[in-house]
């Protein structure tokens, strides 16, 4: 590699979240959290004012662990430790006694009326929406966005769903007059990889982190010299060890009818528009003008 990937681990951990964000910093970790740190998660969310009044002693035992796995927890969900974490339920409970709507179950049955499928679609989506906004780093972001905006080229890898999201990403940056390329084939994706240096960006969308396709072209880019952002929803996946900048998308609940593709697909394409609007805001002067080019070009189209 040609960048030491422990410095590029540096100064992600940034300051605790939010009472607010807690819960989807717990929905977007815990799937990759061992089976006894789930339960800690996951009674830390269910019952945050309970799990605020005990010790740390008194929360392992609730939960079936040690001490040392609800501070390993507390740490992993941004925490210096498990006293911030207490202080950080106290708030969350506070908020909750203060008249927030609790929350509904999504789950789509086969028998579901339609009108019941749209209301369901509808809050989940909004959930996703939201827990993504709480946990997304905005340090993080700001500094994706500064790259982007000064970069001579920009190479989104996404493969299925996450495709779909590299190409509206790729075609909202065309219109403001940078060059971006979208790359779903892996060959070719690696191909173009190769040609990137310093100065290029190079960015991998994948939920799961692990996909194989997305993180050889990311890998390449990083090893030439670009500037590596990862959107994805495992922030501790294989994928960011080759990113400079990691962008943590939230992680919905699967069920058999809804398919992570679609949670995904939102959270991902909130992620990719707050980087657009960050870009085009930098780029104001040449990107406005270039917008206004494109709806020019297409409005014979429109026209009857």
């Amino acid at each position: 590699m040609t960048r030491d990937v422990k410095e590029t681990f540096s100064g992600r951990v940034g300051a605790a979240p939010a009472p607010a964000a807690l819960a989807a910093k717990v929905r977007t970790l815990a799937p990759s959290m061992t089976r006894s740190m789930q339960r800690v998660a996951e009674a830390v969310a269910h019952d945050p004012a309970g799990c605020a009044a005990l010790t740390v002693t008194g929360l392992a035992e609730l939960t079936g662990t040690s001490e040392a796995t609800v501070v390993r927890t507390a740490r992993l969900l941004g925490y210096p430790g498990y006293r911030d974490l207490r202080l950080a339920l106290a708030g969350l409970a506070a908020q909750q006694q203060s008249g927030r709507a609790p929350a509904i179950t999504t789950d789509i049955a086969v028998d579901d009326p339609i009108a019941d499928v749209v209301a369901k679609l509808a809050y989940d989506e909004q959930q996703t929406l939201a827990d993504t906004a709480a946990g997304l780093d905005t340090a993080q972001l700001g500094a994706a966005v500064s790259a982007a905006a000064a970069a001579r080229r920009i190479d989104v890898y996404g493969v299925g769903a996450s495709g779909l999201v590299a190409q509206d990403l790729t075609q909202k940056l065309l219109r403001i007059g940078l060059i971006a390329h979208a790359h779903s084939d892996p060959h070719l994706a690696v191909t173009n990889a190769v040609q990137l240096r310093a100065g290029d960006v190079a960015i991998a969308i994948t939920h799961s982190g692990s996909t194989g396709d997305v993180i050889e072209p990311l890998r390449v880019a990083f090893e030439h010299g670009a500037t590596t952002v990862a959107i994805t929803g495992r922030p501790d996946g294989a994928v960011t060890q080759y990113a400079d900048h990691i962008l943590t998308t939230s992680t919905a609940r699967e069920s058999e009818l809804r398919p992570a593709a679609m949670s995904s697909r939102t959270s991902q394409l909130l992620v990719v528009d707050c980087l657009f609007v960050g870009v085009a805001q930098r780029t104001y002067e040449t990107a406005a003008p270039a917008l206004s080019a494109s709806y020019e070009a297409l409005a014979h189209r429109h026209r009857r």
